[in-house]
């Protein structure tokens, strides 16, 4: 292939922006907090039934979650599945620091 013929793109940041996804901000929110629960589900090592367990889900479930298939869940379950593995989840609601639009937006401590 020629590089003359590619056509490089910056992206936004939010590939649910850049394909056109309505609540693009949302759908970007929601896939956060599942890496968030992926990452702790790894740092433990557990298994899928195990983290399954933990959060009363079955396996298959866990397995279609940490897929990326989360498009079922609610921002409030994916929050709550993070505090059934221990972790502690902070809602803050404060002034943009730019005269933009308001965003939502995950700090994982």
């Amino acid at each position: 292939m020629d590089t003359d013929d590619v056509n490089i793109e910056q992206g936004s940041g939010n590939i649910f922006a850049d394909l056109g996804r309505s609540d693009s901000d949302a759908h970007q929110l929601k896939a956060d907090l599942v890496m968030r629960i992926d990452d702790i589900v790894r740092s433990r090592g557990l298994s899928q039934v195990q983290a399954g367990e933990l959060m009363g889900l079955s396996q298959p479930d866990v397995s279609r979650l940490l897929r990326g298939n989360f498009r079922d869940y609610s921002m409030e379950r994916l929050m709550r599945l993070l505090t059934m593995l221990g972790r502690d989840v902070d809602i803050v609601i404060r002034k943009p620091t730019s005269p933009r639009q308001g965003r939502l937006s995950i700090d994982a401590a």
